[in-house]
């Protein structure tokens, strides 16, 4: 948590600088593909082709029947860990192709 001469968070600008481009929805997006990523972790990613995120549902192209099929039970719980992991509500959705 950097601060700036006056005191101020930097959180706090860039979070203010990213409103003020309307950049909130796109680092919304690469953070929330990116974080399919860190948390799934390698096994998973060896079998993911795709990751795309779009009107909060996160769409997840997987080379593998199985673990799609594996993945699709626990589907629920997989949006809490990314939502934590986020520390936002960004994910109300996964589909899995």
């Amino acid at each position: 948590m950097s601060r700036s001469k006056d005191g101020v968070k930097l959180d706090d600008i860039l979070g203010s600088f990213s409103e003020q481009k309307h950049l909130k929805s796109g680092l919304k997006k690469v953070r929330a593909e990116q974080a399919w990523k860190e948390v799934m972790g390698p096994g998973v990613n060896h079998y993911t082709v795709s990751v795309s995120y779009r009107s909060e549902c996160l769409h997840v192209i997987l080379n593998s029947s199985v673990l799609r099929e594996e993945l699709s039970y626990g589907k629920q719980k997989i949006i809490g860990i990314l939502n934590d992991h986020l520390g936002e509500n960004t994910i109300k959705e996964i589909f899995l192709k």
